[in-house]
């Protein structure tokens, strides 16, 4: 059995989602990589490995959101494939052969910070790997978009939706937004049943938005506004408005044999075997 010098001991977190397989997983891993003399803790890790779905690595990432320069993720999956899945449940074994062989390499992918700004002059900044959308909790929103200082339209709907590549999949794509490749340093706004007729007009298309660009989303009634960012749900009264764009800082994930190939992940989530 190979073991590491001290100096080369890696800091490893596992976290896991609550049901039977996802804890029968993150225990043999637990045991497993205390034999390879790896370092298991949840303070400043340099690998984090989710296990569960794509939710749990979801959290996974806003527990560590804070540390993004000098963490990586990466995922196991105990259900169906998903979008951030390197390893099945099954290749325990061949994760931690990867781990023991890793020599730091990476693949980065961009996210979304989000700052709401509250009419008392309060600022809330977040960070979201899939999306944040924003709604109007009791009626129609009617917001303004401007896209790089230009006021582009007056949106009517249900809200918008503003997405990473890495979320292009996910709710975006059930909008009708397109699929971006994660490494693309973009944003994308998707309307969330926009009202277009005579009166009222929108795009009605979505938009990617270049990494320079400012996204500012101005709510024309005070009023309390639902954010969704990721898995979480923020609820505010009075918003002035909502800045959105990319962060400094990118999610890492372990580069390694096993590292699905994005165009695989979504040919298998979406299309399947092709004849």
């Amino acid at each position: 059995m190979i073991k590491m010098k001290n100096t080369d001991r890696k800091k490893i977190a596992l976290m896991s989602s609550r049901n039977p397989r996802s804890q029968e997983v993150s225990k043999e891993l637990f045991e497993k990589l205390k034999q390879e003399n790896f370092i298991l803790t949840p303070k400043n890790p340099d690998i984090v490995i989710s296990i569960g779905g794509d939710g749990m690595l979801l959290s996974a990432f806003h527990k560590y959101e804070n540390i993004l320069d000098r963490v990586r993720f990466v995922g196991v999956h105990t259900g169906h494939l998903g979008f951030y899945t390197d390893y099945r449940d099954f290749e325990v074994d061949q994760l931690i052969e990867n781990l023991k062989l890793d020599s730091g390499s990476k693949v980065a992918y961009p996210i979304l910070n989000v700052r709401v700004h509250l009419k008392n002059g309060k600022v809330i900044s977040s960070r979201a790997l899939n999306e944040a959308t924003l709604k109007r909790l009791s009626k129609t929103m009617v917001a303004d978009i401007s896209i790089n200082q230009v006021p582009f339209e007056r949106f009517r709907g249900d809200g918008i939706a503003v997405s990473t590549p890495t979320g292009s999949t996910a709710y975006n794509k059930s909008l009708g937004g397109a699929v971006l490749h994660p490494t693309i340093e973009a944003l994308q706004i998707a309307e969330v049943a926009s009202l277009n007729n005579r009166v009222y007009r929108t795009l009605g298309s979505s938009i990617v938005v270049p990494k320079k660009d400012k996204i500012v989303i101005t709510p024309i009634h005070s009023d309390r506004y639902s954010l969704s960012v990721d898995n979480r749900t923020f609820v505010y009264d009075n918003i002035d408005f909502v800045e959105y764009v990319i962060d400094s800082n990118k999610i890492h994930f372990l580069a390694s044999p096993s590292h699905t190939s994005f165009w695989n992940r979504v040919k298998d989530a979406f299309i399947g075997e092709v004849e």
